[in-house]
């Protein structure tokens, strides 16, 4: 699954017709393989578009997104992993208990060099494949590592 924030669409740059297609495009590049949902936060507190002016708890690191797709597609947070570029992605793993993950990839090489206080990713990774490799290889549920 994909959890993002798209503030684009809070700001009028993007609508979500078009980060539909966006996410369309991905499934059709990435077949055979397939994410199985988006989950994606439009919202920001000072939205022009009251619409998307909301103080919500799915944009990252809220864990509101990952609380979400763990409902509804019945997973096993003490068994899930959250793999970001940036340290709101590895606060957001976190707050909803879940492995997290921060890849240098991306923003990542900048983001590992300013290192927020109280937050820890349980690896740093050179990149996607790599936390795969990772997540792979940990069989343990969460709580035993």
């Amino acid at each position: 699954m994909v959890i993002t924030n798209q503030s684009g669409v809070a700001r009028g740059l993007i609508d979500e017709p078009f980060l539909a297609e966006v996410h369309q495009e991905i499934d059709r590049r990435l077949r055979p393989a397939r994410i199985d949902a988006y989950y994606y936060c439009p919202h920001l507190p000072d939205a022009g578009d009251a619409r998307y002016r909301v103080a919500c708890d799915c944009r990252k690191p809220k864990p509101g997104l990952i609380e979400r797709a763990c409902r509804e597609l019945d997973l096993d947070p003490a068994r899930s992993f959250m793999v970001g570029d940036r340290w709101l992605d590895v606060a957001c793993g976190k707050a909803a208990g879940v492995g997290a993950i921060l890849v240098r990839t991306g923003h990542g090489a900048h983001e590992e060099a300013q290192v927020p206080a109280r937050v820890a990713a349980d690896v740093i990774l050179n990149n996607s494949m790599e936390a795969v490799g990772w997540i792979l290889r940990s069989s343990s549920p969460l709580s035993a590592r």
